[in-house]
């Protein structure tokens, strides 16, 4: 009984190509600071997104949204900003529940303005007093460039528009 000799090489080859995808997914994404971050355009203003994670924070990814359109995903950790033509923008995250009062951040930006954005998450039970589980609810916050710059350096970046 003779045994393929191409038989083994494949098999070989899709154990590399398996532990290198294995391998690549598990690669860190590179922190902010390490990013090379133009200046803002001319005419524009940019709106940093970042969220910080903590002990009690969710890991789920809530969609990020500026007056209401889609522009980007909450990563736990992470951080992102956007170019935008100035005017006012109502900072949201998907969200669970019916908003809050001041549950979402609202700017007012002009050209060549920069506001830095922090989302945090809550916990909340659902299902009665038993509290049979619980969901994310998210919130958003207008932080001081100084503090906000500070706690986005180690945050990995996740991209720009």
């Amino acid at each position: 009984m003779s045994v393929n000799p191409g038989l083994r090489p494949r098999w070989m080859q899709r154990c590399v190509a398996s532990i290198l995808l294995l391998l690549t997914s598990c690669s860190q994404v590179a922190p902010t600071s390490s990013a090379v971050i133009p200046p803002i355009p001319a005419g524009v203003a940019r709106i940093w997104i970042y969220r910080n994670e903590g002990p009690y924070e969710t890991q789920d990814r809530p969609y990020l949204r500026l007056n209401s359109q889609i522009a980007g995903i909450s990563e736990p950790d992470g951080a992102l900003y956007r170019d935008v033509p100035p005017g006012n923008y109502a900072v949201t995250a998907d969200s669970y529940g019916v908003p809050f009062p001041n549950q979402f951040a609202q700017v007012d930006l002009g050209g060549g303005q920069e506001a830095f954005i922090k989302v945090s998450s809550m916990r909340e039970k659902v299902g009665g007093e038993a509290g049979v589980g619980s969901r994310a609810r998210f919130f958003t916050q207008l932080v001081a460039p100084d503090a906000a710059r500070a706690a986005i350096a180690a945050t990995p970046f996740y991209g720009a528009s």
